[in-house]
């Protein structure tokens, strides 16, 4: 082979080495506009009946996607994801049905969320002292 053959031929696999990475992740990128349109917002909860979470075996687990679109296990998950972006994802701030009769009988449920709210970690837990109080406190959230 003449050094000129050579010479192309070590010249193209070098600049095919060097730069053909940077070509292919250039091809695989999003569109631009696609990347960082919303923060990801997704949530695990669960409920069981115990004080503390550590202590109960979750009896129900739903799955609450609320961006791009609300979605997931929950029963009413747009209005529950409605709930959430009304009260800034506070889980503490939630307002359930105001004048809600229920029993003074002591059967504490423990309901735990986990995951994701607009980009930030959350992890939250809070016993009720009974169903009934748990499906008052939230108006769609923990009624599942």
């Amino acid at each position: 082979m003449p050094n000129t053959a050579r010479w192309a031929a070590t010249l193209t696999l070098t600049a095919t080495a060097v730069c053909g990475p940077f070509a292919g992740s250039a091809l695989a990128a999003p569109e631009p506009g696609e990347a960082g349109l919303y923060a990801p917002s997704a949530l695990v909860l669960t409920t069981g009946h115990g004080e503390r979470a550590a202590a109960v075996t979750p009896e129900r687990a739903v799955t609450l996607t609320c961006a791009p679109k609300p979605s997931g296990t929950h029963p009413a998950a747009a209005d529950a994801c409605a709930e959430l972006r009304v009260n800034g994802g506070d889980f503490d701030a939630l307002t359930g049905r105001v004048g809600a009769m229920c029993s003074k009988q002591y059967d504490p449920v423990v309901v735990t969320v986990e995951g994701v709210w607009q980009g930030k970690r959350v992890a939250y837990e809070r016993t009720f002292a009974n169903e009934c109080v748990k499906d008052s406190a939230a108006t769609v959230l923990f009624a599942f």
